[in-house]
């Protein structure tokens, strides 16, 4: 069965094994869904990923991060821009997520970055997820 949003796939398969009290997860693989796990390793959500090739495919295995009482660190984590509406954003009106607290992934002229260091080096982009 095709998926006709990857990157909403990707995210609803680390919320549901975040939730359920998994070690790991594993997605399939693509350069931009390699870029926001990147950026959720370098943010502290995740705790590392590997890119794995099982049965002749290619597969990121995403290892999820927990605290001391054994709950998740990703509290939420919401696609923004779906394929029927893009949601842009300039670097002046980039949305700020609980106050600062969370995460705005941003895919911009310059590779797939924060909110914060878009806005850092002055470029917007279509909003592609938040992540508290």
């Amino acid at each position: 069965m095709s998926v006709s949003d990857p990157i909403a796939d990707m995210l609803t398969k680390v919320r549901n094994a975040a939730q359920a009290g998994h070690e790991s997860v594993d997605i399939s693989t693509s350069k931009l869904k390699l870029e926001i796990v990147k950026i959720l390793k370098n943010e502290g959500y995740i705790k590392n990923f590997k890119k794995v090739t099982q049965d002749g495919l290619n597969i990121i295995r995403v290892s999820l991060k927990y605290d001391d009482e054994n709950k998740s660190v990703i509290h939420g984590i919401q696609k923004i821009s779906t394929p029927g509406r893009r949601v842009y954003s300039g670097y002046k009106d980039m949305p700020r997520v609980f106050n600062g607290y969370g995460t705005v992934i941003v895919s911009t002229s310059i590779g797939v970055t924060t909110g914060k260091k878009a806005v850092e080096k002055l470029v917007g982009g279509e909003l592609l997820c938040k992540v508290w």
